[in-house]
């Protein structure tokens, strides 16, 4: 199943369309899809790199038609980087690894998708459909990005 997404910068993905908007405290992403949309609240202040990267993609429009390739029920949702027939768009130089930063892969987290290397994200994020604690950091492993939640429309 693919979805195809938009994303919109708004002050707080069928086609992805993101806008944001900066409130007082964090930013706030909301996302258009052919199934309805939500919104993101970022976190820069415990992932500043991870967010940075991500709201470059959103004001370069990046994300823009973009799917959702990947749907894994009861796991996550990901997307941000192909096109509808499966094609990956060019991204932006890797970013480090910023998974521990007190933010866990809870329900309704965002957080970014990477390789076996822990400083591998780029542009792809995923949306946690439920409380995977096996991709938080530990003592002895690197874990994946938590930089946002999502706080409206799940």
């Amino acid at each position: 199943m693919t979805l195809k997404i938009s994303f919109k910068w708004l002050t707080a993905v069928s086609f992805i369309f993101a806008t944001s908007i900066a409130t007082a405290q964090n930013t706030l992403v909301a996302i258009k899809t052919d199934l309805g949309a939500f919104v993101i609240e970022l976190q820069p202040k415990a992932a500043p790199v991870t967010v940075k990267n991500f709201l470059a993609y959103v004001d370069s429009k990046f994300y823009d038609g973009t799917i959702f390739h990947r749907v894994v029920p009861g796991f996550v949702v990901q997307g941000g980087g192909m096109t509808f027939d499966f094609t990956e768009k060019e991204t932006l130089e890797p970013i480090i690894n910023e998974s521990i930063n007190g933010l866990k892969n809870d329900y309704q987290s965002v957080a970014m998708a990477r390789q076996q290397d822990p400083n591998s994200a780029t542009a792809q994020f995923y949306v946690n459909l439920k409380n995977n604690s096996g991709l938080n950091a530990t003592d002895s492993k690197p874990g994946y990005t938590v930089f946002g939640k999502i706080i409206w429309g799940m």
